[in-house]
């Protein structure tokens, strides 16, 4: 009831004050007719007449049509006008409106809640929001009281939504769920890692709503705004590493930007704007979102958008290869990859117009004559801030003169850069749009990058070369020392000396060991020229086949791992194939034709440093993939090239990418920053590499690992301070988790959800900072929190915590051991019923009463995930049996019933469930049969048993068969059908009446049962 009071109930009332129409429990029943079926047929029906001025018989075939229809991104389509159908009395297919767009008021907003859909697995959403009589959202609401802990609840249930009643998700925009105070959205099908908050409420502000779910829901759920979210800024692009097809929602930046930028093209008054959306926060997608609004602008009429040119200009090929790759997987009509100067001046000449061009901005050079109409040309830059170099930017002007110009940059311009500013912003302005790093990182749409420095030994600062060179060079003979000296002293040569470059391999080899690999992260090592990475390959690969031989593997085996670890991406030089005299030479020459590879070779080391538990672990690059490669496993970055500016920045933000690693014991691992290992020296005059910028726009683009040490001392103390409070110190970790328990029963239930999110912070920074030294002080504290979350969670909870699954596999294993050492093991696994010792806890002579508790709990977790698995299988024959265990702890978390008592009770509890496992065989049924058996009796409990079996036992059969037959039967609508009718048929020849009913229920369990891929 407190889920209701606190969050449904707030969420209905804002959603009202914001022009949707209540419809009760009952009234959206009635509308749908069946409890299967999760369109409003009457409203749509009406929608469809008023808007297409088309009669009823027409509205109810395109009902049907619809009612069929079970691709998202087909809906989707549909939805936008994408949609054509013959209409009775007509010889042609014409276009069928299913939301009016640009005039939001002729559609009709309905929201209800507790909307139950009738499934296999039946399932009743909290919320439901209809346009025009088709769900479009699903809220999922959870009490604010516990909001720590219902969090993977919330997301957990929009899954088992998703998966048990999918028809709704068909034509489903997005989904939210919310705690009444914090809501987050996310795309149908995204996992929980992917749904994020929307804390901008442009162009009202925060001040403008009562609370914060007010501004949340109006954010996303404002009649024209979700209009415009479906219209405009829902993608469905291809990964072209997987071929797998993922929807996509724009977030907040990208919405603000994108209508920032169209408001400014619709009225005319200035024809430009310059944007920064940090590296890593989508600005590619930010480009498609705007060209997809210009090009169909579906909820706004203006001139200027009649039907516009786009040209989309990069200052790179890889990066023009990479922005059309992306245009196109995400569906953008008809671009146009401009491949040569011909092509593109073509285009830009030809004088039509509604095109989409993509190309370099180097095409444009030596262009000056204006091209006719160049006031239809919306041009959007991408790193703008290059392309004002040489002249390009004058090139561009002179051939679109009176276009549109948005300027996109994923680092911060130059105060310096007067021309960027000049070409792309409006006097004054600066930037149009602005999601800065620090935007980026407290969303979560990025991670922070951190940097330490090592080896500060062999650090380089250049003002002091000819020193460096005396001192680490003092071993060459003197004929060598000066013939390097003739061809002239630079940081390279420094960087390249041989003892340098052995003790930083070294490092950067147990540096990876402690910090990357053991949770299957990968690097990146940065060398100052292609010679330098074929030192360091060669270098590396022998440090790590020596540990891996002293680790017991084979000399050759070690190796060849070694060998397929690294992979060096560099560009070919036309002197790497040419002999030469000088042996080193030669060496070098040889080992950069070996290790070269080729745009096919590239793709693919690319394609597999990307995939998990794929080599190559190592990247080693020198000028390639430092700008636009997103590897969002790439955890850490070696650095050893001298960089500043927006090419320092460029190349640190390849570490920033989020990253959600899937363990096979079920948990999930968290990247949780960024690493840069400097060993070159730039971190050492930070200020100095990155003074040409806005202090305020960079002042966190890189912080001083030193930080996690302070994090983990804050951490630390928030943690020992709750403990303290609820007067847990100085008890063990089982003590603790009863008297925890005690303390919630007893109305301190939020003191146990803050010591709990205090506890997974520490623990959490505790494994980021690993193995730093600093850690050590805190780890007998990690040991106890972890171990206490685990018993503390079965305790209160009375269910399995799942914690321990997603922790580091840096600490993974020491609190594994904690554990068993300590003897918790025994009390914290869950068994299952079938286990030979499940039965123990039921003896309950000879134990005192916190052995006793602890068995209760114990079997009250074992019980809820046993009966759990049991109803989603079949919720008609062991939903009672849930609902028992449930009441015993409810009871016994009451003080209604002691412990002892309790577990006679669950001793009675599993006798009975195992009796029911068993039932079928007793009778001469199979499993699935029985069930069948038990549905119906559900439904028409007073029939004759006899008869009631022998119809089971038929209907079974029918099914059995379509599973020989049509093994996708459960996805063949029609067939359906056609089973519909014979199980009426069956349960008619039966005299057993609800045949309605019946049909429905038996085929939700069937579909599961029987059939594939359900």
């Amino acid at each position: 009831m407190s889920e209701y009071r606190l969050a449904e109930k707030p969420a209905l009332d804002a959603l009202v004050a914001m022009g949707w129409q209540v419809l009760s429990t009952a009234q959206a029943l009635v509308m749908r007719e069946e409890e299967n079926r999760v369109i409003l047929k009457p409203v749509l029906i009406e929608a469809l007449r008023t808007l297409n001025s088309i009669g009823a018989e027409d509205a109810e075939a395109i009902y049907s049509d619809l009612s069929t229809l079970s691709d998202n991104e087909e809906w989707q389509r549909k939805l936008r006008g994408g949609y054509s159908r013959r209409l009775s009395g007509e010889n042609r297919d014409r276009p069928i409106t299913l939301i009016d767009f640009k005039n939001p008021s002729r559609n009709v907003f309905h929201v209800t809640n507790q909307f139950r859909v009738a499934a296999q697995r039946p399932r009743i959403p909290d919320v439901v929001l209809f346009v025009n009589g088709i769900p479009l959202v699903v809220i999922e609401a959870k009490s604010p009281l516990k909001a720590t802990a219902k969090a993977e609840e919330a997301f957990e249930q929009i899954k088992q939504y998703e998966r048990d009643i999918p028809r709704l998700f068909y034509p489903n925009a997005f989904n939210l769920v919310t705690d009444g105070m914090a809501t987050l959205y996310g795309a149908t099908g995204a996992p929980s890692q992917f749904y994020a908050p929307w804390p901008d409420a442009w162009p009202r502000h925060r001040d403008d709503f009562p609370d914060d779910l007010a501004k949340d829901l109006w954010c996303l759920c404002e009649p024209s705004r979700l209009l415009d979210l479906l219209a405009h800024f829902i993608v469905f692009e291809i990964d072209p590493e997987t071929g797998r097809k993922i929807k996509k929602v724009c977030r907040y930046q990208q919405f603000r930007a994108v209508n920032k930028a169209v408001q400014r093209v619709a009225t005319g008054a200035h024809r430009k704007g310059l944007i920064w959306h940090t590296q890593g926060s989508g600005k590619s997608l930010t480009m498609v979102f705007l060209a997809l609004k210009l090009k169909t602008h579906l909820t706004l009429d203006a001139p200027t958008l009649a039907n516009p040119n786009i040209l989309v200009l990069t200052d790179r090929i890889d990066l023009d290869d990479q922005i059309s790759k992306t245009f196109v997987a995400c569906g953008l009509p008809n671009p146009t990859q401009c491949g040569s100067v011909a092509a593109l001046r073509e285009a830009v000449n030809r004088g039509g117009n509604g095109q989409i061009l993509l190309s370099t901005i180097f095409k444009f050079a030596g262009s000056k004559d204006p091209i006719p109409n160049s006031t239809n040309w919306i041009v959007l830059v991408d790193e703008c801030h290059r392309t004002q170099e040489k002249d390009l930017g004058a090139f561009l002007q002179a051939t679109l003169p009176d276009a549109h110009f948005y300027g996109f940059t994923g680092t911060p311009i130059k105060s310096t850069d007067k021309d960027t500013y000049a070409r792309f912003s409006i006097a004054g302005e600066g930037y149009l749009d602005k999601y800065g790093i620090d935007d980026a990182v407290r969303d979560g749409a990025t991670v922070p990058i951190l940097y330490e420095g090592r080896k500060a030994d062999w650090a380089i600062n250049e003002a002091e070369i000819d020193i460096l060179f005396d001192r680490w060079f003092v071993d060459l003979p003197d004929d060598k020392r000066e013939e390097l000296k003739r061809k002239g002293l630079t940081l390279a040569t420094i960087a390249k000396h041989p003892e340098r470059i052995r003790l930083i391999a070294m490092d950067i080899w147990e540096h990876f060991k402690a910090v990357c690999q053991p949770d299957g992260f990968k690097a990146q090592i940065v060398a100052v020229d292609r010679e330098a990475v074929i030192l360091y390959r060669a270098v590396l690969s022998t440090v790590i086949a020596a540990d891996l031989v002293r680790g017991g593997m084979d000399a050759q085996e070690a190796q060849a791992k070694a060998d397929a670890m690294i992979a060096c991406v560099y560009s070919k030089s036309q002197e790497d194939n040419k002999p030469s005299e000088n042996p080193d030479v030669s060496a070098l020459r040889a080992g950069l034709e070996a290790h070269y590879l080729d745009d096919v070779a590239e793709k693919d080391i690319k394609k597999r440093f990307k995939a998990f538990g794929q080599d190559p672990q190592f990247l080693i690059v020198c000028d390639k993939l430092l700008t636009g490669f997103d590897a969002p496993l790439e955890h850490v970055m070696y650095l050893d090239k001298p960089l500043k500016e927006h090419n320092l920045l460029q190349a640190i933000a390849r570490t920033n990418r989020t990253c959600t690693i899937k363990l096979p014991n079920g948990g999930e691992i968290e990247k949780p920053n960024g690493r840069i290992v400097d060993y070159i020296g730039v971190t050492n005059h930070l200020d100095e590499a990155l003074q040409s910028y806005r202090a305020e726009d960079v002042e966190n683009a890189m912080r001083d690992i030193a930080i996690l040490r302070n994090d983990l001392k804050e951490a630390h103390a928030r943690y020992r301070t709750h403990k303290r409070a609820m007067g847990l110190d100085g008890l063990d970790e089982k003590a603790a988790a009863y008297a925890a328990a005690k303390l919630a029963a007893g109305g301190q239930e939020d003191d146990w959800f803050d010591l709990q999110r205090f506890a997974r912070i520490f623990i959490k920074v505790y494994a980021d900072l690993s193995p730093d030294p600093a850690i050590l002080d805190f780890t007998a504290e990690v040991k106890w929190a972890s171990a206490f979350l685990r018993l503390a969670t079965q305790a209160i909870a009375k269910d399995e915590s799942l914690d321990h699954r997603s922790y580091s596999a840096k600490i993974r294993e020491m609190l594994e051991t904690h554990v068993h050492v300590t003897g918790l093991s025994t009390t914290i696994r869950l068994r299952n019923i079938t286990d030979p010792v499940f039965a123990d806890d039921f003896a309950i002579e000879g134990k005192d009463e916190l052995e006793l508790q602890e068995a209760f709990v114990r079997k009250s977790a074992e019980l809820r995930r046993v009966t759990r698995e049991l109803v989603d299988k079949n919720p008609a024959q062991y939903g009672r049996f849930s609902e028992r265990v449930l009441e015993i702890i409810r009871r016994f978390e009451e003080r209604q019933v002691a412990a002892a008592d309790g577990l006679r009770e669950f001793e009675g509890l599993t006798g009975d469930i195992e009796a029911e496992q068993g039932a079928h065989a007793e009778l001469g049924m199979d499993e699935n049969a029985f069930s069948i058996l038990r549905i119906i009796e559900a439904i028409v409990p007073d029939a004759d048993h006899g008869t009631l079996q022998e119809a089971a036992i038929a209907i079974g059969a029918i099914y059995s068969d379509a599973a020989t037959t049509q093994p996708a039967f459960a996805h063949m609508e029609a067939y359906l059908r056609s089973l519909r009718q014979q199980v009426r048929r069956i349960l008619t020849d039966h005299g057993i009446g609800e045949t309605k009913t019946i049909r429905e229920k038996v085929e939700e369990f069937a579909v599961h049962a029987y059939g594939s891929g359900a």
